[in-house]
């Protein structure tokens, strides 16, 4: 990722831009190493995966990056994702750790 490429920079997430996709990175995965590449189940778009393992160890796969095609995805249809991933861990963040 290139800093000049960067669209926009929340809490939780960046928004940056490549050659032919808007690229959402969720900021709380960023450490995590890539496993592979596939569609993810909830937006339909590829997605860079990983593994993280609850405390029980069952393993649970996430997306790390989001790769959102510019030709059928605009900038707002990724800054509303973006959103709500922020409001997500806005809302757990609160529920787990209240002042």
């Amino acid at each position: 990722m290139n800093n000049a490429n960067v669209l926009k920079n929340g809490q939780f997430f960046i928004i940056y831009e490549c050659d032919d996709a808007f690229v959402l990175e969720d900021k709380t995965k960023r450490n995590l190493t890539v496993l592979e590449r596939s569609i993810d189940e909830r937006y339909s778009v590829e997605a860079d995966k990983s593994i993280i393992y609850d405390a029980d160890g069952r393993g649970h796969k996430v997306s790390i990056r989001l790769y959102f095609p510019k030709e059928s995805y605009s900038i707002e249809d990724v800054v509303t994702v973006a959103k709500g991933i922020d409001e997500f861990y806005r809302r757990l963040r609160e529920e787990t750790c209240p002042d």
